[in-house]
């Protein structure tokens, strides 16, 4: 059974070292019906320099009774809060991202932890780099772990394609697999295509190239 995830991501720059950022998010068990989960995030980030930068976000994590579209009684009420380190560096063309991220959680008002390793690479496809008109393909593969058993939570891997339109919007989807591991028996993983809408504005913006999607 294929998923639809989908994310809306905006990006303000107040200026090259300050930014604001907000994101929805909604996913279906099916492509387009019985959506089951939605998110509503913010945050601010900060360039250290064109490769390094920090962020720290908050946001409401809903999810619904299956099936149907966001059938109440809601299941999982969380509010979290992240810090997040984000360094990049290239080889030739291909742009690599490693992304830290620590998470303080609330989920039906009990407390847990989370850290997640984010390994992605973005490879511009028709353009040397990655500007207005550029097709460019995006992969990652993402490690989530706890600081209580069973310590590695999930494995989160993507592949998929997108193309800059101008340096305010940028469009990317493809296939995400997610695999939740449990110590009460073999766990349980679901495919998703996932597609997201990227818009930067403000001073001094640089175009995102993919969503800071949860």
């Amino acid at each position: 059974m294929l998923g639809g995830w989908y994310v809306v991501n905006l990006n303000y720059h107040l200026n090259q070292k300050f930014g604001l950022y907000g994101e929805v998010q909604a996913r279906g068990q099916h492509l387009a019906n019985d959506f089951y989960y939605h998110e509503l995030k913010a945050g601010a980030s900060y360039n250290f320099s064109s490769s390094q930068s920090v962020f720290v976000g908050f946001g409401n994590y809903e999810t619904y009774t299956f099936p149907g579209n966001f059938k109440k009684p809601v299941a999982v009420n969380e509010n979290r809060i992240w810090e997040q380190f984000t360094m990049s560096h290239n080889i030739s063309r291909v742009k690599f991202e490693h992304r830290y991220r620590i998470e303080q959680r609330w989920l039906n008002g009990d407390y847990a932890n989370r850290f997640r390793y984010r390994l992605a690479a973005t490879i511009p496809i028709n353009n040397a780099t990655i500007k207005t008109n550029t097709l460019f393909a995006f992969t990652f593969d993402e490690l989530f772990f706890t600081d209580k058993p069973p310590y590695f939570l999930r494995n989160r891997i993507y592949g998929g394609l997108g193309f800059q339109f101008s340096k305010h919007i940028t469009l990317q989807s493809g296939f995400i697999r997610q695999y939740d591991y449990r110590t009460t028996d073999n766990g349980s993983g679901k495919n998703f295509i996932q597609t997201s809408l990227i818009i930067n504005a403000g001073n001094g913006e640089k175009a995102a190239h993919h969503a800071n999607a949860d």
